[in-house]
């Protein structure tokens, strides 16, 4: 029960930051979202985001900043293990079911549902 809490925080004030930035700012949400993505590669980086995973669980691994971090400990396990080449295979190695399950959701999607024009 502890956990769920956790998460719920962790994740709630990951998405109240970004409605903040959505609110306040000009920001497209494209650029709201890539932030997310690369805030979670530096937070990784500087070593902040592991903590927080660790703590949060699934409030802190499942939004685009988990993604971010996702990518930055696969590049640096890949660098660790294959020298200079991990730096362009361990973010997506690391990344390849998550991206895989996406794809294939999407794909499961547009054989169920039926295609409607805008007008």
């Amino acid at each position: 029960m502890i956990e769920l809490l956790k998460a719920f925080i962790i994740g709630g004030a990951i998405c109240a930051v970004g409605q903040l930035l959505i609110d306040f700012t000009k920001l497209t949400p494209a650029r709201i979202l890539t932030g997310f993505v690369v805030a979670g590669v530096i937070l990784s980086a500087v070593g902040l985001y592991k903590p927080l995973a660790d703590f949060g669980g699934a409030g802190a691994s499942v939004p685009l900043t988990g993604f971010g971090h996702l990518l930055a400990d696969g590049v640096r396990k890949a660098v660790d293990r294959d020298g200079f080449v991990g730096v362009f295979t361990g973010g997506l190695t690391a990344s390849a079911a998550g991206i895989t399950t996406a794809l294939l959701a999407g794909l499961a999607a547009s054989l169920v549902f039926k295609q409607k024009d805008k007008s």
